[in-house]
């Protein structure tokens, strides 16, 4: 049965809340590892006028797809996504020599019994990180912008991670502390 196309989406034509399952590449112990994305609607962030207003312009981008990584067994994994991502698949080797095969199948699906069920991407924020997070905080933690402050919820760093979910995902979004404004009353101005 052939439920999941390859070749059926791509990064750039991914729309909110669609998945994309875009590759998988060798890992160490007979492993793949697949990669999804999907460009994740998050509620609570307000709208940002000014790049709705800019949004044909690349530098008002809102950012791209959030990605999830799952470490999978390949026979197992071909069987529930019924596409062969086992050593008989046509892998290539990319520009850091990895071994490497292009899937983009839009809107994955796993067989499960008689029931297909939708693959989506999860983001869990949390204020606990793993020992890699902790050690890496520069550049682990959640930030406002690539180099900004970091962005704390209770006085704690936030770490987003993402996992794999059927049929729906649950984000957990944690809310982000005020941010300290200082202002300047008239009369501590420099023009009195």
């Amino acid at each position: 049965m052939s439920f999941n196309t390859p070749n059926s989406g791509s990064l750039t034509g991914l729309s909110m809340n669609q998945t994309l399952l875009v590759s998988a590449r060798k890992v160490a112990g007979q492993k793949v590892q697949l990669e999804f994305a999907e460009i994740i609607e998050k509620g609570s962030n307000p709208v940002n006028v000014l790049a709705m207003f800019n949004q044909s312009d690349s530098r008002f981008s809102q950012g791209g797809a959030r990605r999830a990584w799952m470490t999978v067994e390949p026979t197992d994994a071909s069987k529930l996504l019924g596409v062969d991502i086992t050593d008989s698949a046509d892998w290539t080797v990319d520009t850091l020599g990895r071994e490497v095969l292009m899937l983009n199948i839009l809107n994955p699906q796993v067989l499960i019994g008689d029931e297909l069920i939708n693959l989506k991407v999860e983001v869990v924020e949390t204020t606990e990180g793993t020992e890699w997070q902790v050690a890496n905080l520069e550049t682990s933690a959640k930030r406002k912008g690539k180099d900004g402050d970091f962005i704390m919820h209770n006085g704690k760093h936030i770490f987003a991670n993402t996992r794999i979910a059927l049929n729906k995902a649950n984000h957990v979004f944690l809310t982000a502390d005020a941010s300290v404004a200082t202002t300047v009353s008239a009369s501590d101005s420099v023009f009195n």
